[in-house]
């Protein structure tokens, strides 16, 4: 089969590899209808290449039709439509049975001691073959899978397998008072799905805060209040003025490490990533930081016994953070991988309206063969052309 495979730092390319297999009796392999570029992928793609190797299949949002399953699938059956969320659990284990899907005891990473395994996420993850790719083996399929109705586009279930539980659970673990005030820092995928779900919820005011200006309209179409930091000198300023001087009630870090205005800890992430990948790995797990500079935005943003919410992925290790100013303004602050399969009852209905509430088909701003994949890398990491969300699709035929 054909897959978008990692290659070296900022080099993606489509190679012919093996197809996927039945390997588990709890195993499924589904044909890939549509599979997007998420933001996490952009980490791998500069960032993160020490836990890489070359011909790791990437992607994890990912959704298709069932080709084959295993004996103890559970009621999953050949021809079912389904979206697969990115962290792979087995439904059942102590964690699981809590909702902390992302921690499974099944799938654990424990050699690297890290959370439940992910599809097409480095060897911190378990190195699980990726879905952007024309098949993907789905471990753990009895509980997985989430399926999804015949008819409808894609993208109207597509995001169900990470932009939207990583949102939903983003405003969730922001604790956005009743007709409270909510600030989004950073409006892509995820920021513009977090606004959208917390003014469902009932915020009273959704600000998003970012600087380029497809994503400013975008957000601004669904209701939400924009700061434009190519034409605002202090955003903490810009936000007091609008909740009474005291600051948010709750704000969403939606960007993570790879921020803007982060200068230094950029240069030290590219020094380290050009370091023979052992190495790399210890520079990193032992003292790398991030870029901070949304982090530490959204810190500032928020008031005293107000709550931050982090859905941006962070890898540093050694990342200062001014807890003297959190603990003396009571921050209360909640993080974490998204537990896909708690937040699928609470979305089901919503993507499944006709009425589009959370504007899932105003999203996606380019669909590309599989084929045309590492243009389109490049695209979401330049934000060229407009570029917000790609999604890739295995049937299209690739541009001459």
């Amino acid at each position: 089969m054909r897959a978008l495979t990692w290659q070296a730092r900022e080099k993606v390319t489509v190679e012919d590899v093996p197809d996927p297999r039945i390997e588990e009796p709890t195993d499924a392999v589904i044909r890939v209808t549509s599979t997007a570029i998420c933001g996490s992928d952009l980490h791998l793609y500069s960032v993160l290449g020490m836990y890489l190797d070359a011909g790791d299949v990437l992607g994890h949002e990912t959704m298709g039709i069932v080709e084959e399953v295993g004996s103890q699938a559970g009621r999953l059956a050949v021809g079912d439509r389904v979206v697969v969320p990115f962290g792979i659990a087995c439904g059942t284990c102590w964690m699981c049975s809590r909702g902390l899907q992302s921690q499974c005891e099944t799938t654990q990473v424990r050699s690297q001691g890290k959370g439940a395994a992910l599809f097409g996420y480095t060897k911190l993850y378990g190195q699980v073959p990726g879905g952007q790719a024309e098949y993907l083996r789905v471990p753990q399929a009895q509980y997985g899978p989430v399926v999804v109705p015949a008819d409808g586009p894609d993208e109207q279930y597509l995001y169900l397998s990470d932009v939207l539980p990583t949102a939903w659970q983003g405003v969730e673990y922001a604790a956005v008072p009743p007709g409270g005030s909510v600030v989004v820092v950073g409006l892509g995928p995820i920021g513009q799905m977090a606004a959208r779900v917390a003014r469902h919820r009932g915020a009273g005011l959704v600000i998003g805060i970012d600087r380029v200006p497809e994503r400013l309209a975008m957000a601004r179409r669904h209701g939400v209040e924009v700061i434009d930091l190519t034409e605002v000198d202090d955003a903490v300023a810009a936000v007091a003025e609008l909740t009474q001087g005291r600051g948010a009630d709750s704000v969403i870090d939606a960007v993570g490490m790879e921020a803007h205005g982060s200068p230094v800890a950029e240069v030290t992430q590219k020094a380290a990533d050009i370091l023979p990948d052992a190495l790399s790995g210890f520079v990193n797990e032992k003292v790398g930081v991030d870029r901070l500079t949304a982090l530490l935005t959204a810190i500032a943003l928020v008031r005293r016994g107000g709550t931050l919410s982090v859905s941006g992925v962070y890898g540093g290790a050694k990342d200062p953070l001014p807890l003297m100013d959190l603990f003396d303004r009571q921050v209360t602050v909640r993080m974490g991988q998204a537990n896909v399969r708690r937040w699928i009852d609470d979305l089901m209905p919503l993507v499944s309206d006709p009425g589009d509430p959370l504007g899932v088909l105003d999203l996606r701003t380019h669909r590309l063969p599989l084929e045309d994949a590492p243009h389109g890398y490049v695209l979401f990491q330049k934000k060229e052309d407009g570029c917000i969300k790609v999604v890739l699709d295995p049937a299209l035929r690739p541009h001459s």
